[in-house]
């Protein structure tokens, strides 16, 4: 039987040219975004908004090595006198007599600057690189819930079968073991007993439950600056929550002198004022352990995050209720807004507090609540 394919042997890498292109520049993305993480994270556009929004990145633009023909007979990169090991100038470096780089220096140049521009990021983007390297620290299974993560695995190759499910190396194998029989080492030509089909089946995989209490401080001492970091941490928390666990709670809590529990909306947009008591916050965590989250049927994670200030005579209260609640916790985390790095007496009072469930991060500027949520949520060593 005459053979009806050929070979070619042409240089396929040209025909590759917008493939390549476009991985390089989906690599840029991801770079400019790995980049500007730590600034995205805290974007006000993006927390006041519904999480829908596009934001923009500067990148580089993509520039190709070309050979430049000119009749000019000047002095180039590794021309001219010298020997191997003389210290030559470099752009920026003043003490060499070098002259500054684009961008650089204090006066007015006349160098050509690099091409940047701006690409468009969806939130699922950041998302994904904001959440590869966290998970929920010391998740154990508790009771199982009621919903289920259905999953589809291949258990079976069979010869028949919709052709939507067709395995084509399979089936190529088939065929050239055949054809290898008759004296012919081809793939080709494949018969209709040759093809080969997935057969797949339903796999469901009960999730082990698991609550959230987000404590933030309403109080009058939580300035705009305070209240929009610790609002940042759970609007990222809360996302990350829900994008990579089906059956986890979050409760929102906010406290001044009392604690109350809060829809979401009100949560993130809703100003309060007045004293601080903290243990209010943390009296109601353990009321709602006792009566609706109970430790042997969920992982417990309380979060709570304030700027460290409360009344003199509550710090130990918490400590005493703090201890309470960390033998029933998976982990307790403490974020401290403190911008001006002063000491505060809710900080100094929990660090009589010794348990590797008890973990505490101060934040005092934007950029460190990424590194608040990498440290929280930070991924175990397996």
């Amino acid at each position: 039987m005459e053979k009806f394919y050929h070979l070619s042997e042409e240089d396929w890498s040209l025909h590759r040219k917008g493939f390549d292109d476009q991985e390089r520049h989906r690599q840029k993305v991801k770079e400019a975004i790995q980049k500007n993480l730590a600034d995205m994270v805290t974007e006000e556009q993006i927390i006041m908004s519904d999480g829908n929004r596009v934001v923009k990145l500067p990148i580089r633009s993509l520039q190709e090595y070309k050979i430049r023909y000119t009749d000019e007979k000047n002095k180039h990169g590794g021309q001219g006198k010298g020997k191997v090991g003389d210290a030559i100038a470099r752009a920026g470096d003043e003490k060499n007599n070098g002259t500054p780089g684009p961008g650089q220096g204090k006066k007015a140049g006349n160098q050509r600057g690099e091409d940047y521009y701006e690409a468009e990021v969806s939130m699922a983007e950041i998302e994904d690189a904001l959440f590869s390297e966290m998970e929920l620290p010391n998740l154990v299974e508790k009771e199982k819930s009621d919903s289920t993560v259905t999953d589809w695995i291949i258990n079976d190759i069979r010869k028949t079968g919709v052709t939507a499910r067709i395995d084509k190396k399979k089936t190529l194998l088939a065929a050239f073991k055949r054809n290898s029989l008759n004296g012919e080492t081809s793939f080709f030509p494949v018969r209709p007993e040759d093809r080969r089909f997935r057969s797949f089946v339903e796999q469901k995989t009960p999730q082990s439950k698991a609550v959230i209490f987000a404590m933030m401080d309403t109080s009058g001492s939580m300035g705009p600056f305070e209240k929009y970091i610790a609002r940042s941490f759970f609007f990222w928390m809360a996302r990350f929550l829900r994008k990579k666990y089906m059956t986890v709670d979050i409760v929102f809590i906010a406290h001044h002198t009392e604690a109350v529990i809060m829809e979401e909306n009100d949560f993130f947009t809703k100003g309060e004022s007045g004293g601080t008591i903290c243990s209010s916050a943390y009296k109601l965590v353990l009321e709602l352990m006792e009566k609706k989250y109970s430790p042997e049927r969920y992982n417990i994670y309380p979060f709570h995050f304030s700027d460290g200030d409360n009344l003199a005579s509550d710090n130990q209260q918490c400590v005493a209720l703090l201890e309470k609640v960390l033998p029933h916790c998976r982990m307790f985390g403490y974020g401290e807004v403190n911008q001006y790095n002063r000491t505060t007496p809710l900080m100094s009072a929990f660090r009589k507090v010794q348990s590797p469930l008890f973990k505490s991060y101060v934040i005092r500027k934007r950029e460190e609540v990424y590194p608040a949520l990498t440290y929280f949520f930070q991924r175990e060593n397996k």
